[in-house]
């Protein structure tokens, strides 16, 4: 590939800014916080969605970028991050997300946004693009889809919730880079970057900045319900009539081969692309991921990993 887009954008990019919504869940109001990025009065909006456990940090470089043509909006979902944690856990879930989100759309005051999302992320995109009057125009999902495998549940289950604490920030970090390893062969830098937003200081240690509760309905999802939300999300997918690209890491876990396949063949204007030497999920740090979602939202040429 040639100079990439990352390579050629102006030095120039605005600072983020941090912003809430408040939102509602059944047991009452919550307040969810995102980073924004770009023109405030630009009416075309990127929304950035992160993994399970992550945080909107993580697409400061996208942003970075894609800021450049959009008002770009990363929300740590609800439990996460600098957003409030929920008085009942058992409402962590893609219904609650997708409620938020349109809470979020609304407060932007625009009548539609393209959307990237990450894992969960990508999972709370589908949940809403696939609905009558979606406000989503074009869908990324990042390396997920309707069905999850098996074992990458498993690896998740093996970890979420345990609410560690460690002796210093530097630990913390390195402790999220191990669990996250499949991102990619991320530099030392780039680990702190994207980590150092999911810590926080307790009483001298540092933890992870989400509610350990949030592993409550993971926990107790049985096969049923796991079947049923699995056929919401392919009835989902087939209502989509906007264009959907699905990223997937060469070595995933999580979504495999045959799932992007078909995805592909389910769905009404889904195209895939597969990023080399990574596996869940690719991290978009690296100047030809990035170069991908962008040509991808841009429409500048055929996306290509």
């Amino acid at each position: 590939m040639s100079a990439t887009i990352v390579e050629a954008a102006p030095s120039f990019v605005s600072e983020p800014r941090q912003r809430h919504v408040q939102c509602i869940s059944p047991s009452g109001l919550h307040r969810m916080a995102y980073t924004e990025w770009g023109d405030p009065a630009n009416p075309r909006v990127l929304v950035c969605v992160h993994g399970l456990t992550r945080s909107g940090r993580d697409f400061d470089e996208v942003a970075k970028v894609l800021a450049l043509e959009y008002r770009v909006v990363c929300p740590d979902v609800v439990g996460r991050g600098l957003s409030d944690w929920l008085a009942d856990p058992k409402h962590y879930g893609v219904p609650q997300y997708v409620s938020d989100m349109v809470a979020l759309i609304a407060r932007l005051n625009v009548e539609t946004v393209d959307w990237f999302g990450t894992s969960m992320g990508g999972l709370i995109g589908l949940g809403l693009a696939g609905l009558p009057n979606t406000p989503i125009r074009k869908l990324l999902l990042n390396d997920v889809g309707p069905h999850i495998e098996p074992v990458a549940l498993e690896r998740i289950g093996s970890y979420l919730g345990r609410d560690e604490t460690f002796a210093t920030l530097q630990d913390g970090i390195d402790n999220a880079a191990q669990l996250a390893a499949s991102f990619g062969p991320l530099s030392a830098e780039e680990w702190r970057a994207i980590n150092t937003p999911l810590m926080h200081e307790r009483d001298g240690r540092w933890g992870y900045r989400y509610d350990p509760k949030i592993a409550v309905p993971f926990a107790a999802a049985d096969a049923n319900a796991a079947a049923l939300g699995e056929a919401i999300l392919w009835h989902s997918l087939a209502a989509i009539k906007h264009p959907v690209l699905v990223v997937r890491g060469e070595n995933s876990d999580l979504l495999s081969r045959e799932t992007a396949e078909k995805m592909v063949a389910t769905g009404q204007a889904v195209t895939s692309a597969e990023v080399k030497g990574v596996g869940h999920a690719p991290a978009f740090l690296a100047p030809e991921q990035i170069d991908l979602a962008y040509r991808f939202f841009l429409d500048t040429e055929t996306h290509e990993a």
